[in-house]
């Protein structure tokens, strides 16, 4: 069951504000009915201002009228009347702390050489780096091309194990049926 915003402040409110039973209204905010008994005693959340869950929006006036009408009826919370944006997956560039960011070609070098199915697409996205840079690297045409050592990017912290093995999965299955598929290079104790 979802929980109200600030359930103890809730608390302090419902209790002052209503004839609520204890039971009711840690039902609703997710408290021990002692520990809602402790709030009305003054033993506990002494200084938290009551949260009106009218005032909010997470309740209606109706609803607690309902409820104090009806001891073993629980409070419902209101559905709100906005549409909240849905929370998306990870989406755009992956970040990638300062002090790993000069791995970042030795992983494409290594990506370039072990795993030759993974296209630049997916390596971007794997590594969180640029089409620029993986053509640059390819082509040795970096600037730093003479100091880039091909180092798995598991070891450097720029992607997990899992993330490297799914990938690599999706480039194989895309390939046609009688390419000749390359031997699996991808664990990091082999290295």
């Amino acid at each position: 069951m979802a929980l109200p915003l600030m359930p103890k402040a809730t608390a302090v409110w419902l209790v002052e504000n209503t004839t609520l039973s204890f039971d009711q209204i840690g039902a609703f905010c997710g408290l021990h009915m002692l520990e809602v008994q402790a709030i009305a005693d003054g033993e506990v959340a002494q200084g938290i201002v009551g949260l009106d869950p009218v005032q909010n929006g997470q309740l209606t006036r109706a609803e607690i009228e309902r409820c104090q009408a009806d001891p073993k009826a629980r409070l419902q919370l209101k559905v709100p009347d906005v549409v909240l944006p849905q929370a998306r997956g990870r989406s755009g560039g992956r970040y990638t702390p300062i002090t790993k960011r000069q791995d970042k070609p030795d992983a494409i070098a290594w990506l370039l050489k072990n795993a030759p199915e993974l296209s630049d697409a997916q390596i971007s996205k794997l590594l969180g780096t640029t089409k620029e840079t993986i053509e640059r690297i390819k082509h040795k045409e970096h600037w730093n091309s003479p100091n880039i050592k091909a180092r798995h990017p598991v070891q450097l912290g720029l992607c997990s194990q899992i993330e490297l093995d799914q990938a690599v999965e999706r480039a194989r299955a895309l390939l046609p049926p009688d390419a000749p598929r390359p031997a699996p290079q991808l664990d990091v104790e082999g290295e």
